[in-house]
């Protein structure tokens, strides 16, 4: 019985042992398995992750040695104007793009046409955004409005607006008037200045105020908020006004800390920020008056969209959406408004105050663009917009300072939309990148004797281009590419009006006792001339071709 038990337990027991042993095999085969997978990532990590970190591409040279989560942002602070210090870095450095973190943002100054076409032209649309900082936020409402809004849904129903309604060509042709007109009166200010005041013009005063009247037309229908003065210059309001436009211009985009720690927002530590608000709420004390009534004005029927609109603030006004309903609300009217007027009334004006003071330092710069005014118009009619594309020698001298002067340090900034590759540098999705319009326009590489006043180098043999723009990025005058300038015609017009009068109307020199020539030093915290031009001017045309009582 014995036996035969055993001999019946026999099959059970080789049946434990036999699933004992696949257990065994099991566990060993899944731990062999994982321990051939961990292998194989090591070996990717080690040897495979090695190569492909080798050949991943670097940032652009850092300038400066970041701080754990600041960046460089406490050296950014103690070097101000910052971007004189940015410039300084990269001529030192050697480098024509390079990158400076503040906080967690990637700063990519660059100062080299090449890249920069890499940038706005090739990689187009992938440095198609703004970022989204205070000074921009601000200005726009909220980002309701086109340059400086990021990309977005509303950034192209604004820039539909903008391209098809404000500054369409058409509507360009239709406002003409209202930009003779303000041609006309800057004529007058100035030969009543030679009438009462010896001649002694300060042409900073009279280029920014023609350059603040022209949208003021062309949005308002209004050259003045207040009463102006007798003899056609600015009044307390309007010098009020432009002040305030300058000072959101010299704050936008200013190196705010916040800007690239947006926890430390509303702190204001730079104190830019209530800078800001207080030159803006000026700019709406004039601007949102109007607006308000000229919109109740249409509530009320007061206005008939049969009519021709009569300006700027019209158009929006009657904008209609697919629906047939009101476009545009009061507050999006208000803030493109805003941002029209600050993209209009700098440029031009210190295109021509640069142009003046480098044409009186070289007499026969003067003498041979005002001889080419008197071979095209003559002296019996004041020049119009259709003379344009025959004053090439004028065009040149105005692109020359754009090239030579601009307005601001960098552009506008352009934000990644996603991680790439520029240049053979990696260029992290969010980077600020900064084209730079001094070092681009001073580059010794493009440019033979960069920092000498030169309008011939502009002039071809198809003659110089009416708008006033540099399509190879050798220089910036407006903005190019996707998130470029709209506005070009109405800005290199204005450019060459303001230009041209001055010049046809009156001869120019430079005030005794102030040394034979004009100091041509720059603002230390700006790219103005650190003094504004002062220069005589004298009627050199028939008396009766000056404008002396005007609408």
């Amino acid at each position: 019985m014995d036996n035969a038990a055993a001999a019946s337990a026999l099959p059970h027991q080789l049946s434990n042992v036999s699933s004992t042993f696949s257990t065994a095999f099991m566990r060993f085969s899944i731990t062999l398995v994982a321990m051939a997978f961990a292998f194989y990532c090591l070996y990717k990590f080690i040897f495979v992750g090695n190569k492909s970190k080798s050949t991943q591409p670097s940032l652009p040279p850092l300038l400066v040695k970041p701080w754990p989560i600041v960046g460089s942002l406490p050296e950014m602070v103690r070097n101000r104007p910052t971007f004189r210090w940015i410039h300084k870095l990269m001529e030192d450095a050697k480098t024509e793009i390079a990158c400076i973190r503040f906080g967690d943002v990637h700063v990519i100054p660059v100062t080299c046409p090449e890249i920069s076409r890499q940038f706005l032209k090739t990689q187009d649309a992938v440095f198609a955004s703004r970022p989204t900082i205070m000074s921009a936020e601000v200005t726009t409402k909220g980002f309701l409005t086109t340059a400086l809004s990021p990309m977005g849904d509303q950034w192209k129903k604004m820039r539909k607006v903008m391209v098809n309604e404000l500054l369409a060509p058409v509507r360009h042709r239709k406002l003409q008037n209202k930009r003779d007109s303000e041609a006309d009166n800057l004529v007058r200010y100035i030969y009543n200045l030679c009438m009462s005041a010896g001649g002694v013009v300060d042409v900073r005063v009279a280029a920014q105020q023609y350059c603040g009247n022209v949208p003021r037309q062309l949005l308002f229908s209004r050259r003045y908020f207040g009463k102006g003065k007798e003899d056609g210059g600015p009044g307390f309001e309007e010098e009020e006004h432009v002040s305030a436009v300058f000072t959101i211009l010299a704050y936008l985009y200013a190196f705010c800390v916040s800007d690239y720690i947006p926890r430390l927002k509303g702190l204001d530590l730079d104190g830019h920020e209530k800078i800001m608000k207080e030159a803006l709420r000026v700019v709406g004390k004039y601007h949102d008056p109007i607006i308000d009534e000229r919109i109740q004005q249409w509530k009320n029927g007061e206005k008939s969209v049969k009519e021709d609109p009569d300006d700027l603030l019209d158009v929006l006004i009657c904008l209609k959406d697919d629906k047939g309903k009101t476009l545009l609300s009061a507050d999006e009217i208000k803030a493109q408004l805003a941002e029209f007027m600050i993209a209009t009334v700098d440029n031009p004006s210190n295109a021509v105050e640069w142009a003046m003071a480098e044409m009186l330092n070289q007499p026969e710069i003067l003498k041979k663009a005002t001889e080419e005014i008197d071979r095209v118009v003559g002296k019996e009619r004041l020049v119009e917009e259709a003379d344009f594309p025959k004053l090439n020698y004028v065009k040149a001298c105005a692109r020359e300072a754009f090239r030579l002067h601009p307005i601001a340090p960098f552009n506008v900034p352009h934000v990644s939309l996603e991680d790439t590759t520029v240049a053979g540098y990696f260029i992290p999705k969010g980077s600020h990148v900064l084209l730079s319009r001094t070092a681009l326009g001073r580059n010794p590489k493009v440019w033979e004797e960069p920092l000498k006043f030169k309008p011939e180098r502009h002039l071809k043999e198809d003659g110089v281009s009416l708008t006033l723009t540099e399509a190879e990025l050798r220089f910036i005058s407006f903005s190019t590419g996707m998130r470029g300038c709209k506005g070009i015609l109405l800005g290199s017009s204005m450019t060459v009006m303001v230009f041209a009068r001055l010049l046809q109307c009156f001869s120019w020199s430079i005030p005794q006792g102030n040394g034979p020539t004009i100091d041509l030093s720059e603002a230390e915290d700006s790219l103005f001339l650190a003094k504004p031009l002062v220069a005589v001017a004298k009627p050199r045309l028939p008396a009766h071709m000056y404008p002396v009582h005007l609408a």
